[in-house]
């Protein structure tokens, strides 16, 4: 009886600690990203060897950001528009979700998954996108 207990404790401890917490993810979001795969929503898979663009995400402490397409060259800078797409963080029924703006569109994308390396993200499409985080080019 006192093992069933000891072994019930055990497991609930277990499973709250890997219960999701999204609000974790949020200090992972910002930075420089670049996709690695797309996963579709019939299970079809597209890999990404080489991305002439990468997403760059900025987050104010109002949970309200900018996200915006850069492209890297080769002296270790950035080109990019003035377009930029304005976000909106919220945290609803354990899942981290963006919400976007722009003159012409307004979607969510939810956040799957954001490390220090990672960021997984699905779209209003139900694609599933892994991103990486960028590293530039080190031609020495």
């Amino acid at each position: 009886m006192l093992k069933k207990s000891v072994l019930l404790i055990l497991t609930s401890i277990l499973i709250v600690s890997c219960s999701n917490n999204p609000e974790k993810y949020i200090e992972h979001i910002e930075g420089y990203w670049e996709i690695e795969r797309v996963t579709l929503k019939d299970g079809s898979t597209k890999e990404y060897k080489f991305n002439d663009t990468i997403d760059f995400i900025s987050i104010e402490d109002s949970l309200q950001g900018v996200r915006k397409k850069l492209k890297p060259n080769f002296m270790g800078t950035f080109e990019t528009s003035n377009n930029a797409e304005t976000f909106t963080i919220r945290i609803e029924n354990d899942s981290l979700n963006i919400y976007y703006e722009t003159a012409f569109d307004s979607w969510k994308e939810t956040i799957l998954l954001a490390t220090k390396d990672q960021l997984k993200v699905v779209s209003k499409n139900d694609a599933v996108f892994l991103y990486k985080r960028y590293e530039p080019l080190n031609l020495d």
